[in-house]
């Protein structure tokens, strides 16, 4: 049977200097490698320097006062933050013996980035992998799994169909030799963005406005980024967390069940991980405007600069984002409006990935538009960026809005075997506590896996 290589726990994935020196250079160096499995100690939001990777958008860009801080997953292994989750999964799975290699074919239902951080990580652990998303996705997407080694079950349809892979997800999951790593409903996902997303957003704004974190914004796919903001409530509990919905497939807010362009998120449902207690806002964002606006990121720096970016700033901001990461630029610019957020205030929002899997989306861009010249650029700058207005936005902190979030749950998880008892649990706070508290379970068990596989090899 082959060996598991265990990696880093929670706490190392949060604080990566805590990890034994010697192992920290030696991931360090792995980055050369992208299939090293030593890559597995560089699953962290923060740099060589244990800093956050984030960026601080310039107010030429945002129109606000307040600050919008952007942690940047590009450099995660596999190029998105999306591989964290998927190792979270797969690495219980295994300490609790569930999982075993050469054994049993991972599963990854997913409609891009959880897919590619399943296949990665599938590669570095020597686990065989089946890929399960919609057919009409990026074609960099389906590169890159494939690149890493995974089968592909393609389901028919985009981004909103979503519920189709999950259905596919489940009949495969029937074979004794399947396991899923179901990131709409497994627990982990929920446990590495609180743990380790939020740690890191708390830490991100260390020596920025007034240090704290006024919102949280972020637009759910799985709805596990969310989980950020329950860690951001402990610390800051004045922080509102916001959800961002494609305005063309707005399931939260009001049912609605659209086709839309932002590639990861808006899936037609609430997920099962989605704790709607502690979401706060939902704000819905039309999908062209994040194309659009990653549009002038990536190829209009001549207009960036116009608009009063500096040279240097318009430079640093190419390459950062995705799709999803405009999507969620422009829902912390919404959100600091609406909030009336001054210069001492802090948003955080994330950029799940960079552009190396866009260049497709922005072709398709050209292809709809007769024009993309300067002066189209600009008027989009204006229009995405500085004219954001706070026009659909919902309060949900009432427990009438909540009601609906639950019945939409209901709705979507019933069907899959969940029953009516556990999804009630939900509806309390000591639920998702209990869950998170089995990080530190999980940080004893995966180091106690490792010490013993150290010493088996000596």
């Amino acid at each position: 049977m082959k060996k598991i290589p265990f990696g880093p726990t929670y706490d190392e994935m949060l604080h990566p200097e805590t990890i034994d020196p010697a192992i920290r250079k030696w991931a360090l160096q792995a980055k050369k490698n992208e299939l090293d499995p030593m890559n597995l100690f560089n699953i962290t939001w923060k740099d060589e320097h244990d800093q956050v990777r984030k960026i601080v958008l310039p107010q030429a860009l945002t129109g606000v006062e307040a600050n919008i801080v952007v942690l940047i997953g590009k450099d995660f292994p596999s190029g998105s933050h999306k591989v964290g989750p998927a190792y979270a999964t797969l690495i219980e799975g295994a300490v609790d013996g569930d999982i075993v290699p050469g054994k049993h074919n991972i599963l990854g239902p997913s409609t891009g980035n959880f897919g590619i951080g399943v296949a990665y990580i599938c590669n570095l652990m020597k686990y065989d992998s089946t890929v399960i998303m919609p057919d009409n996705m990026s074609k960099e997407r389906y590169e890159r799994i494939k690149g890493y080694g995974a089968n592909l079950e393609l389901t028919p349809g985009t981004e909103s169909d979503v519920i189709l892979t999950l259905e596919k997800t489940h009949e495969m999951a029937r074979e004794e030799k399947n396991v899923a790593l179901a990131q709409f409903e497994l627990m982990p996902n929920y446990r590495f963005h609180r743990h380790v997303t939020g740690g890191a957003a708390i830490e991100a704004v260390e020596g920025i406005g007034n240090g704290r974190i006024a919102c949280f914004a972020a637009a759910p796919g799985s709805a596990g980024t969310l989980a950020a903001g329950d860690r951001i409530k402990e610390s800051f509990p004045e922080a509102k967390t916001t959800a961002l919905e494609p305005y063309e497939c707005s399931t939260l807010m009001d049912g609605g069940r659209g086709q839309h362009r932002i590639e990861g998120i808006g899936d037609k449902m609430c997920t099962l991980i989605h704790n709607v207690l502690t979401t706060d806002f939902i704000a819905l964002i039309e999908d062209e405007d994040a194309v659009r606006g990653l549009k002038i990121i990536q190829d209009g720096r001549k207009i960036l600069e116009a608009m009063g970016l500096t040279s240097a700033e318009a430079k640093a901001l190419k390459g950062l984002f995705g799709v999803s990461g405009i999507c969620n630029i422009i829902g912390a610019i919404k959100m600091a409006k609406y909030l009336r957020l001054g210069p001492e205030d802090n948003v955080v929002t994330v950029a799940t990935d960079g552009f190396d899997r866009y260049d497709s989306v922005l072709e398709e861009l050209e292809k709809r538009y007769l024009e993309t010249e300067d002066f189209v650029l600009e008027r989009w700058f204006c229009d995405i960026f500085l004219r954001a207005d706070t026009a659909h936005i919902v309060d949900y902190r009432p427990w009438e809005m909540k009601k609906r979030l639950f019945a939409q749950k209901e709705k979507d998880w019933l069907k899959f075997g969940y029953d009516k008892a556990y999804l009630e649990k939900m509806k309390s706070m000591d639920f998702w506590d209990a869950e998170y508290e089995k990080v530190f379970y999980y940080n004893e068990e995966i180091a106690k896996k490792r010490t013993k596989e150290k010493e088996e090899k000596r």
